[in-house]
């Protein structure tokens, strides 16, 4: 078993579960747990320069340049070490299917849990492969354990292959990622990077330099109780005029109905009674001037409802959450040329697609350090029926390598 796949399932046994309500960072203190395993992992392999934000849970460390490759770029690397709060991260239970015959995979007999084909028609390509997936009753957590994994790996292999010319390489791992808070505290100055390229995507060769332009809008419905026997020309139910404002939304800009770089208005939660109902929306484009469109729209159906039945009944709060990358890496091509460079050396097709979502890198694109993403192995994350291939992630671990090697040959 490899370096790597040793690392990983270690790490995903660590329940690091982020928490989408917390106002702090971390936020959750067990994300500590998996920095403290890394610092420790990081000292003992003689990792130079790590830095261990103990407040805010950053963990920075550094492989120093080969001599002679001290003028080098700096070049970084970034996994987050959270894990979606959709499903749970605990008890994750790893398997390694051997082999992998092309069918169904029967996750937990007790409860009936299949990884099935019907369901995910990719399934197939792995025939061959190994993949690791889980009991069914948790994530994987390869959101970003396999990033994490995959550079701890590549750290250790250039620490003991001193005869391999790189410069100073910069690893950083980060709190948060899943609930939009990864960049929130971290140092671009202290990390020192000239470029860095985040290890959190999906299949083998998959390679993002764009994401969504993204915002988030709370709707707040002010209604007014009455007993339902007596309620005639008295009541305001904040529940159907929630379900009114979603219903002046395009029906076809939606999650459900949108691919590529189609944008969507997403409904995530919504609670409430007749009183008052909370409904927590995200909002998303590629384009600049279509994701400012939407926004507008969002505000005019909140204006028109309270026309309709009065000042104040529909109010609305909305801030940007990050921005497409690809402004700030249309500058720096070199990223996504060389990432494609090295898949071609190690055999394999690059496939460039856009971010349906977000990375650390789009923050930290617009920080002051581009930051493109690079794919892990990983797929069907945030679910129960998340698994990695092995195949898949031994390469990643050989594309980072291969980077580092292709930046310590400019000076």
């Amino acid at each position: 078993m490899t370096q790597t796949i040793k690392n990983f399932l270690q790490y995903v046994k660590i329940d690091t579960q982020s928490c989408e309500t917390a106002e702090t960072t971390p936020s959750t203190a067990k994300q500590h747990d998996l920095a403290k395993l890394l610092v420790s992992q990081l000292t003992e392999m003689g990792v130079a320069e790590i830095t261990y934000d103990k407040e805010h849970c950053y963990v920075y460390a550094s492989v120093p340049a080969t001599p002679g490759r001290e003028k080098c770029p700096v070049l970084g690397f970034i996994a987050h070490m959270d894990t979606s709060p959709a499903v749970t991260g605990k008890n994750v239970k790893p398997r390694i299917v051997e082999n992998y015959d092309g069918g169904n995979i029967l996750l937990n007999e007790t409860e009936n849990i299949v990884l099935s084909v019907s369901d995910f028609p990719e399934l197939p390509l792995y025939k061959g492969q190994d993949l690791i997936v889980t009991d069914g009753t948790t994530l994987l957590g390869a959101d970003d354990k396999a990033g994490v994994a995959e550079i701890m790996a590549m750290a250790e292999y250039l620490l003991s292959h001193p005869e391999i010319p790189h410069g100073k390489i910069r690893v950083g791992f980060t709190p948060d990622e899943e609930v939009g808070a990864g960049a929130d505290h971290f140092d671009v100055a202290l990390f020192g990077a000239d470029y860095a390229y985040t290890v959190d995507g999906g299949g083998l060769g998959e390679l993002e330099d764009e994401t969504f332009n993204a915002a988030g809008a709370k709707l707040i419905v002010h209604g007014r109780s009455v007993h339902p026997g007596a309620a005639k020309g008295k009541m305001i139910n904040s529940i159907l005029i929630a379900q009114e404002f979603q219903n002046l939304l395009p029906v076809f800009q939606n999650p459900i109905y949108t691919e590529g770089r189609e944008g969507f208005f997403h409904l995530d939660s919504i609670s409430g009674n007749v009183e008052e109902t909370t409904a927590d929306y995200i909002i998303r484009d590629h384009d600049k001037t279509l994701f400012e469109q939407k926004k507008k729209l969002f505000l005019q159906c909140a204006d028109f409802l309270n026309l309709k039945y009065g000042e104040n009944t529909v109010t609305v709060e909305m801030a940007d959450s990050y921005y497409n990358m690809r402004e700030i890496l249309k500058d720096h091509t070199h990223l996504m040329e060389n990432a494609c460079a090295v898949l071609r050396e190690l055999g394999i097709e690059p496939k460039m697609t856009p971010v349906r979502g977000g990375t650390d890198g789009s923050r930290l694109s617009f920080m002051g350090l581009p930051c493109p993403n690079l794919c892990t192995g990983a797929a069907n994350c945030h679910s129960r029926f998340e698994y990695a291939c092995v195949q898949s992630m031994e390469k990643v671990t050989e594309l980072l390598v291969k980077l580092a090697m292709r930046y310590g040959n400019e000076v």
